[in-house]
């Protein structure tokens, strides 16, 4: 069997959360039963050098971006065997960051069309291609009414997996003509609600709908989760799976983490403590070592639980001994308040806006609690992460 991955990020080249860790992992633990994936990613200008200098580039190609043409530079990396593709446009991907701009539909909706393009000059006919959240969700549309008749692409099967069902892909209904391009007759498969929705798109035409935990998948049937998407949802729940999520242990490992201070395993876990004071250092917090961390690395919104702990972690500081250490970004409103904080109690919180791979690792090794808020929570992969290097996850009950 062969699969096609399809990502908008990817660990260790460029992530920002969950899926960067799946897309990061998931292959390499398909490599090992046998099936042959190869993974596609966009070619951002935030991808260390280090990595740009192990690509190897391809040729070109021209994409049709509704009645626009692109350039598409392919480039191919090979990587604890594993075949990587970075489609390369500096017009969409050469950006300081890589999801929030203004034309994030034009940005993704090329994604999605140069990965069909591609298949036949990378010589790679793919059995599956597995499209991952809304920026991805274009393609199961695509391939449905666009490429499944064309020679060279039959009997293609496509798979797509809800991340988090928040975020699908909403713009106007004029953005079809404008950017993604469909043919006016099936213009409809995007239509949801009085929008076009990319995520909808994929739930009509992929030939399955995964999630990343059975309860998720049974969730987001509700409409208390769903953002909107119950109706379609339902109807298509024959299609519908979960299937729990989980991370590399390779990847995810403090005995040979080259971004962790010190090194350290399960049966000498001395040097966890060290690391704890170097977390202290960095954050120029007292280096006490009785004085519990407890740490957050997330994205800083609501459903990711920051308005309960607006609510409680002044009152929390006050009346306790234990220092707080926050990576993240996201809403001025938590941004703002956070950053306040910090200022106010400089020698009792540690924070640092943005989300930074290394520094993450070593909030997971340094600290010694790891509080995970979130409302809703699909399968995280945070407190994954935190039991692997030692620091015991707390979060929130449905």
């Amino acid at each position: 069997m062969k699969v096609l991955f399809t990502v908008s990020e990817v660990k260790p080249f460029i992530a920002s959360g969950g899926l960067g860790d799946v897309a990061g992992s998931l292959p390499q633990a398909l490599r090992k039963r046998m099936v042959g994936c190869r993974v596609v990613a966009p070619l951002y200008s935030g991808i260390k050098q280090e990595y740009k200098d192990q690509m190897k580039y391809l040729t070109n190609i021209v994409v049709p971006v509704a009645w626009r043409r692109q350039y598409c530079g392919i480039f191919e990396l090979r990587k604890d065997g594993v075949i990587y593709y970075f489609l390369d446009n500096e017009y969409y991907f050469k950006r300081d960051s890589i999801y929030g701009h203004y034309d994030d539909a034009e940005r993704f909706a090329f994604f999605s069309r140069a990965v069909l393009e591609i298949i036949p000059v990378i010589d790679f006919k793919p059995d599956i291609i597995h499209c991952h959240d809304w920026q991805s969700a274009l393609i199961p549309a695509y391939y449905s009414k666009m490429y499944a008749q064309r020679e060279g692409y039959e009997n293609i099967k496509t798979v797509f997996t809800i991340h988090n069902i928040q975020y699908q892909g909403k713009y106007g209904l004029d953005l079809n003509k404008e950017v993604v391009g469909l043919p006016e007759q099936d213009a409809h498969i995007l239509e949801y609600d009085g929008c076009v929705n990319f995520m909808k798109g994929a739930i009509e035409t992929a030939n399955k709908i995964t999630t990343v935990s059975p309860t998720y998948a049974n969730e987001i049937l509700d409409p208390w989760f769903s953002h909107g998407l119950d109706p379609i949802l339902n109807q298509r729940a024959w299609k519908l799976q979960g299937i729990l999520n989980g991370i590399g242990y390779d990847m995810y490992n403090p005995e040979t983490d080259k971004d962790i201070w010190f090194n350290y395993n399960a049966e000498d876990f001395s040097a966890k403590a060290k690391n704890k004071a170097e977390l202290q250092k960095y954050f120029n917090l007292p280096e006490n070592p009785d004085a519990p961390i407890v740490a957050m690395v997330s994205r800083m919104v609501g459903h990711k639980g920051f308005d309960l702990v607006k609510a409680v972690i002044e009152e929390f500081i006050c009346t306790s001994d234990a220092q707080v250490v926050i990576l993240g970004s996201g809403e001025w409103q938590y941004e703002s308040f956070f950053s306040e904080l910090a200022a106010k109690y400089p020698d009792r919180v540690g924070l640092k806006l943005g989300f930074f791979v290394d520094l993450a690792q070593k909030i997971y090794a340094g600290s010694d609690i790891f509080l995970m808020p979130s409302k809703s929570e699909p399968c995280g992969l945070s407190q994954m992460i935190a039991l692997r290097y030692g620091s015991i996850p707390i979060i929130s009950s449905k």
